[in-house]
């Protein structure tokens, strides 16, 4: 049983995963975070995005944005990447909004991936319902207050799950690597 606040992979980016490996290996779904996932705190969706979208759909993976933010961020947003499905003011890290994100999309938290940037909302929450977490480094640094403030939390939580790692022998992509099955580890850059 993993640990409510670790995730099971870090990675650079959300653009650096293998999403066509992880579709093969039998995810159906993905839930996106949005601010400092996908793109600045409350930039709009630019290229970069709107291309990922495209390759997630072109990989046969549908996908959710599951945002504590309001509707009409998270509707613009999903409209300008065309995501299949998104749901807003989530109450992350509860359960609603992840059943809610799987619902729309069918599928389970052993079909489902969580890509955010948050310990304390995204990790969390789809751990509770044992869906596949992978964090990803903020992209941005200008955050509100209360993430700064929680970004200091995360840091000693980080350096737990680190620890833990290093005493198994394994990095940061452990996980990822061994579900898509390869021994060349993804860009983590």
């Amino acid at each position: 049983m993993k640990a409510a606040l670790f995730p099971d992979a870090r990675v650079s980016s959300a653009y650096a995963l293998p999403y066509e490996k992880l579709a093969a290996a039998g995810y159906r779904g993905v839930i996106y975070d949005i601010d400092n996932t996908l793109v600045p705190h409350n930039a709009p969706a630019d290229d970069r995005a709107r291309a990922l979208f495209e390759r997630l759909h072109a990989a046969g993976l549908v996908t959710c944005l599951t945002s504590n933010n309001k509707e009409p961020r998270v509707q613009s947003f999903a409209e300008a990447v065309q995501s299949d499905h998104y749901v807003y003011k989530a109450g992350k890290p509860g359960k609603r909004g992840y059943l809610q994100a799987m619902s729309l999309m069918g599928t389970t938290p052993e079909t489902t991936l969580l890509i955010g940037d948050q310990i304390f909302t995204d990790v969390w929450g789809a751990n509770r319902l044992g869906i596949a977490t992978i964090l990803v480094r903020k992209i941005h640094p200008r955050e509100e207050i209360q993430i700064v403030l929680k970004r200091m939390l995360e840091f000693f939580i980080l350096v737990a799950w680190r620890i833990v790692l290093w005493f198994r022998g394994e990095q940061e992509t452990a996980w990822l690597v061994r579900r898509i099955g390869e021994k060349n580890e993804p860009d983590n850059g």
